[in-house]
């Protein structure tokens, strides 16, 4: 018995094959394009990120000399670099006062920043203009903020003190800038007022998310405005509340521009930070090793804080399941 093919039938055989031919190139092409996008990308963070980070990471465990630039030797010695930071005298007073830094700059950001996303979510006239401007502070050059806010803080010339002179808020001028005990106070003011609009901003996002029908149903069932608060709005801003204060935290322990252009770490090192010390360290010192050493250890403590912010992260997604 002998069967027949009819040719419509081997005109669409033929016609499937061109199309299976046709689409194994067009796959490759595909592949070779993910490539192309991919890595160039790899290419940037390898060696704008991975490369310094490695170099740094083995320049701590290293006797990193001037010399070293020329010769290209420079021995390992272990953990000697960390036990003459840690045993120095100006370590720990400057780990303090970058405690007080970030959780001053933290505390008040936050706050500041949660009030203002409340205010600005009611409608009225010019809100979006308002909001507009309160990001200048966020959009402005450190370089820039910094230069101003250090004529404003100027003791005998500036701004602020004579403000505060004409309000007969205080008798004599406030040395900001050059009391050992007002520098870090003044520096972490204006860390703070950089600091607002971002957390103003990333709040208002997630207080935008959250239904209105939520606060109208705990409304009808008798809750307070601050009651809506506590146990409406904050539940539920969480998430985006521990993204703000973990990226808070990363950005304010590594802020360099604003206290180098303000107080340049003084006077006595009363406002100085990590990042300021590896800074001297490095470049006044000329102790490269220990300060890539004061280096590392920031960057452990924001890998630190990064992983307990993905904990925390997984944990509350896995409870909202």
């Amino acid at each position: 018995m002998s069967t027949s093919v009819s040719p419509r039938a081997r005109f669409a055989v033929r016609s499937a094959g061109r199309r299976a031919e046709r689409g194994r190139p067009r796959s490759s092409r595909s592949r070779w394009s993910a490539v192309g996008f991919i890595v160039p990308a790899w290419a940037y963070v390898a060696c704008f990120y991975l490369y310094p980070l490695v170099s740094n990471v083995r320049m701590g465990f290293q006797n990193y000399t001037v010399a070293s630039f020329y010769t290209g030797r420079a021995p390992y010695v272990g953990l000697a670099n960390y036990r003459a930071v840690l045993h120095g005298s100006e370590f720990w007073p400057t780990v303090a006062n970058t405690v007080v830094f970030t959780v001053a700059s933290l505390v008040v950001q936050f706050s500041i920043g949660l009030a203002l996303a409340m205010f600005f979510r009611r409608a009225f006239p010019l809100n979006g203009t308002l909001r507009s401007l309160l990001l200048v502070p966020w959009l402005l050059p450190l370089v820039v903020s910094g230069t101003v806010w250090r004529w404003m803080l100027d003791n005998d010339s500036g701004v602020l003190n004579q403000a505060l002179l004409q309000l007969h808020v205080v008798g004599h001028p406030v040395p900001w800038l050059v009391s050992t005990k007002m520098s870090l106070i003044a520096v972490t003011l204006v860390n703070i007022w950089v600091g607002i609009p971002f957390n103003m901003v990333i709040l208002y996002g997630g207080l935008q998310a959250i239904p209105e029908q939520v606060h109208e149903a705990a409304a009808i069932d008798g809750a307070g405005a601050w009651q809506r608060f506590r146990h409406v709005t904050l539940p539920l801003l969480r998430p985006v509340a521990l993204v703000v204060l973990t990226l808070g935290l990363i950005y304010t322990i590594k802020v360099f521009d604003i206290i180098m252009i303000v107080t340049q770490g003084g006077p006595v090192h009363s406002s100085q930070t990590l990042t300021t010390y590896a800074y001297d360290l490095s470049f006044q010192e000329l102790t490269f090793g220990r300060g890539a050493a004061v280096g590392n250890v920031l960057i452990l403590v924001a890998i630190v804080f990064a992983a307990v912010y993905l904990r925390s992260t997984r944990e509350t997604e896995g409870g909202t399941r």
